[in-house]
């Protein structure tokens, strides 16, 4: 039996897109070229693989069966060859306003003894899952777990919640704020500062009766931190950003009543480096540590 990977390319996109003439637009090729690919690998297994009987097409069980581990087939070999052509690239840890705070650098020196042919490199993204969607990381630390079902998820520790404020406002000398005192004064009435789909601030953190009046969005940490050194609003975030950012003009303030924001760990299902697994490794171990 010679069935071929382009036997199991035709079969999965026939079953992806229901006709022979919509699955050889997605494979770039012929409907003729594809109907004899199909009679080919039909031939081949000796078995009916799609029912023909309606304009839509249908795998008959025994289709199904060949395409599910037609799939894993494919799916292993697209991970092979990520892994070949990833072996002399860095790996690459996403983030988008911070990585582990205090613990980045005893991260980055631990991997760099222990790793020193395994280059890494720090890479940040301004998108809810630090470029891991896009392919342009490989691993990631984020603060908020996105919607993306190809990304895994993994807690790491909590972090307190800060607020960031003009260094001149009334609140900044303090050594402790609450979430109310932050909308409520002392002070100019300023809005806060959202960073959609990445930040960990919302209104959500405020009773009904207690939100801030205005928001205003921006796009990344530093245009978060513009706006807030020259008094166009505050900010709420994690510790880690805090720590990690130190701006002229910006007093970060612990928040004593607000919710704790979760770190979390976050890789592709399917790995895109072959050093995955040791660095997620090396990152648990720092944070136990």
């Amino acid at each position: 039996m010679d069935v071929e990977l382009r036997h199991l390319k035709a079969l999965a996109a026939i079953a992806e897109a229901g006709t022979v003439t919509a699955a050889a637009a997605l494979l770039h090729m012929t409907q003729p070229a594809l109907s004899r690919t199909l009679a080919q690998l039909e031939a081949r297994v000796g078995v009916r693989l799609v029912d023909r009987s309606s304009r839509h097409l249908h795998l008959t069980p025994a289709g199904t069966t060949l395409l599910g581990h037609g799939r894993a087939i494919l799916a292993h070999l697209d991970a092979a060859l990520a892994d070949t052509r990833a072996v002399d690239r860095p790996l690459r840890l996403g983030y988008t306003c911070a990585v582990l705070g205090q613990q980045t650098v005893p991260l980055l020196r631990s991997w760099r003894r222990a790793h020193p042919h395994a280059p890494l490199e720090v890479v940040r993204q301004d998108n809810s899952t630090a470029g891991l969607a896009t392919g342009d990381t490989d691993v990631a630390v984020l603060r908020t777990v996105p919607a993306d079902p190809r990304i895994r998820t993994e807690a790491l520790y909590t972090e307190d919640r800060v607020a960031a404020l003009p260094d001149d406002h009334p609140l900044a000398a303090r050594d402790r704020v609450r979430l109310a005192e932050l909308t409520a004064g002392p002070g100019p009435a300023l809005p806060l500062a959202l960073w959609p789909g990445t930040g960990t601030a919302s209104v959500g953190l405020w009773p009904p009766a207690q939100r801030p009046d205005r928001t205003v969005e921006v796009r990344n940490v530093d245009e978060w931190l513009n706006l807030i050194a020259t008094g166009g609003a505050f900010g709420v975030g994690a510790a880690g950003t805090a720590e990690s950012h130190g701006h002229p003009g910006v007093r970060f303030v612990p928040v004593a009543d607000a919710p704790a924001a979760t770190v979390y760990l976050a890789r592709p299902a399917h790995p895109t480096h072959p050093r995955t697994q040791e660095f997620l490794a090396a990152v648990r171990e720092v944070v136990s540590a």
